[in-house]
């Protein structure tokens, strides 16, 4: 296998104006260095898993994670992404695999240790994921193959009570919202895995100490809901998404943990006093857009790029004001089933109409938006189930929608000038500019 060579970049970096980016990033980066020294250097039992799955579980028995998402934007950052992929189509995968959930599984394929981040991934004590597709069990099974280990599935069954106003309810009336048959089935699996964790690791799980981290938990998710209600109301926007992003996720890896609440609430207060003193991303905001996708990890200064130029600034992203509906809960004395209404539904509010279509547009509402971007990855058919549905519902409440066919880590066909070029033609078009 030749060596790979990373790609030539396209994207940009992004524009820090917030202390708190900088101090979150810093953060994460020795994070990385601690859970590389953990899991490849002193052989720490850890497990891969998906962003939809139960963290907190983990967090709790202190068994270390690799969230398969994070590993992909890191690989993906490294401009690794064009020959893990090549590498799979080669082995004789479709090149038309869906990319974000299957870069980890690409790069373990290669085995590459000269290239590969880390030098690769050892073997996990287990592998979980939600069967949220056709295509994530595949994945993941053949990935635990790959490493020698286990696949732990969870079910992601039908969802029957459909009501498209679930984000006025979801903290409090989480049973009904989410379903109790769903709920249970959840709690089910979880105490199944911890069964196994237990089994495999020697270490014990605490439902005491569940019950408080997910109060933290809500401490933390307050923060960001607060500071996100503020950016949507506030003119000029304070904060683009391209700081919102990093400052909302990286306390979310790490949710409930010291450093994630004080992380969140020091973001809240710096968001508070750029609002307090009128200082805008843009120096003359004319145009309030939102993003609908996951983060365009290979060109995060994508988002800022039009500012200047047309006073176009990206106000929102799902990752933020996601915080309040879908993580704070009250736990009402039942933190197994609290975390299950969590987990249960993560993918679906964000992908599947009704819940998609009904949260975004009401989002775009609160947040005065005038335009929309949606990232349309062509392999990733998850991301596509709703978005034309959402789109068609932003264009009847009078908000103009561009696609993008484009994938969040793959920048094959991603070129940072092109696609600047696409929005500001669409915004002239539609008469915004």
């Amino acid at each position: 296998m030749s060596a790979a060579t990373p790609t030539r970049p396209s994207g940009q970096r992004s524009r820090k104006d917030l202390a708190c980016t900088v101090a979150a990033s810093a953060y994460q980066k020795q994070f990385g260095a601690d859970l590389r020294r953990r899991v490849v250097d002193d052989g720490e039992p850890f497990a891969i898993v998906q962003a939809d799955t139960p963290h907190e579980i983990f967090h709790v028995m202190d068994i270390p994670i690799i969230t398969n998402q994070w590993w992909s934007a890191y690989i993906s950052a490294k401009q690794l992404s064009n020959h893990y992929f090549e590498v799979m189509a080669q082995a004789g995968y479709p090149k038309n695999s869906c990319k974000y959930c299957s870069l980890g599984l690409a790069c373990t394929l290669a085995n590459d240790p000269r290239t590969a981040p880390w030098g690769g991934l050892p073997k996990p004590t287990v592998l979980v994921a939600r069967m949220t597709c056709d295509c994530i069990q595949h994945v993941f099974g053949q990935w635990a193959d790959a490493l020698g280990s286990e696949f732990f599935p969870m079910e992601a069954p039908a969802w029957e009570h459909k009501d498209p106003r679930w984000f006025a309810h979801s903290r409090d009336q989480w049973e009904q919202v989410y379903d109790a048959d769903r709920i249970a089935l959840a709690v089910s699996e979880m105490r199944d895995l911890i069964a196994l964790l237990e089994n495999r690791t020697g270490r014990k799980f605490d439902e005491a100490k569940l019950h408080y981290l997910m109060e933290r938990i809500n401490e933390q998710e307050g923060y960001i809901w607060e500071a996100a209600q503020a950016i949507g109301k506030a003119r000029p926007c304070p904060v683009s998404i391209a700081e919102q992003m990093p400052n909302t996720m990286i306390p979310q890896w790490h949710r409930g943990s010291d450093w994630a609440v004080g992380h969140a609430r020091r973001f809240r207060d710096e968001v508070m006093e750029r609002i307090a003193a009128g200082e805008g991303t843009a120096a003359n905001e004319k145009i309030r857009l939102m993003w609908i996708g996951a983060g365009v990890w290979h060109d995060p200064g994508f988002y800022q790029a039009l500012e200047e130029r047309m006073g176009a600034v990206f106000v929102w992203s799902m990752y933020m004001p996601f915080a309040g509906p879908q993580y704070i809960r009250e736990v009402q004395g039942r933190p197994m089933e609290a975390l299950a209404s969590r987990i249960c539904s993560m993918n679906e509010v964000l992908h599947l109409p009704p819940w998609m279509n009904g949260w975004m547009t009401s989002e775009a509402e609160r947040c005065g938006i005038d335009a929309c971007v949606v990232l349309l990855p062509p392999e990733n058919r998850l991301s596509q189930s709703g978005t034309k549905i959402t789109a068609e519902a932003l264009e009847k409440a009078g908000v103009p929608v561009l696609m993008i066919d484009a994938d969040m880590v793959d920048a094959a066909n991603w070129d940072h000038d092109r696609m600047v070029g696409m929005v500001a033609e669409f915004l002239q078009k539609r008469g915004l500019a």
